[in-house]
């Protein structure tokens, strides 16, 4: 079940995650991740992938290599992970009812940004599939973004993307599929609507202005959006 939405004003602008929550990628990381630990007679499974959804690479890395007592440092993680993540990311797919809520929102004037936790780099690779969508985005914010001091939980990426955008943070919505971007987006003063992996547990995102299971369950006419009838 989706779960309530809490009552908030009319919204101006909407930022959206991408891992996840634009993009199916998340399959992808999982894949890698084990493939990088099995080496080492390691195993990833949901008690480490829970903790590290929607953080940046170094913050992700780390917490890794420090669980998992993996005899390599984060750095040279990041330097195995990076060819086996480029060979894969081009082949992403969107998520349910992605493409057409960005469409929606485009053709009817609402300011719309990304704001990830990507480099620019895997950002590009990721939407190889998708450039002609991907390109109605106003503005897409990386974590390597010179305006971004610190990536997610850190609430910098949103409020560059909502500063771009010429919005107020509190007039903002966010979609995040991750508790960590839950986070940074309430640290920002925004509204955030949060689309959970299924396996993930609703008690992390307390904190969300309100679940919904996805995209397609989302009725922008109540927070003040033009109206949307789902495909």
């Amino acid at each position: 079940m989706n779960a309530p939405l809490k009552a908030f004003g009319p919204i101006k602008a909407v930022i959206f995650d991408m891992d996840g929550l634009l993009l199916d990628t998340e399959g992808i990381y999982t894949e890698v991740t084990s493939m990088i630990v099995e080496r080492y007679g390691r195993t990833f499974d949901w008690s480490i992938k829970q903790n590290i959804i929607g953080r940046g690479a170094g913050d992700l890395a780390r917490y890794v290599v420090e669980a998992l007592d993996l005899p390599i440092t984060a750095e040279e993680f990041l330097v195995i992970r990076e060819p086996l993540m480029r060979e894969r990311f081009p082949k992403a797919l969107a998520m349910p009812g992605a493409e057409e809520l960005v469409r929606h929102l485009k053709a009817n004037n609402i300011p719309i940004a990304v704001g990830t936790s990507s480099s620019r780099q895997s950002f590009g690779q990721k939407t190889t599939l998708h450039r002609d969508w991907f390109a109605l985005f106003d503005f897409v914010v990386t974590a390597d973004d010179p305006e971004v001091g610190a990536a997610k939980p850190a609430p910098d990426i949103f409020l560059t993307a909502a500063r771009r955008l010429g919005v107020a943070p509190e007039d903002c919505l966010v979609f995040e599929d991750s508790p960590f971007g839950v986070t940074a987006a309430k640290a920002a003063g925004m509204t955030a609507i949060a689309i959970p992996d299924a396996a993930m547990a609703d008690e992390k995102y307390a904190h969300a202005d309100g679940i919904l299971r996805t995209l397609k369950a989302f009725t922008p006419s109540e927070c003040g959006l033009p109206a949307l009838e789902w495909a």
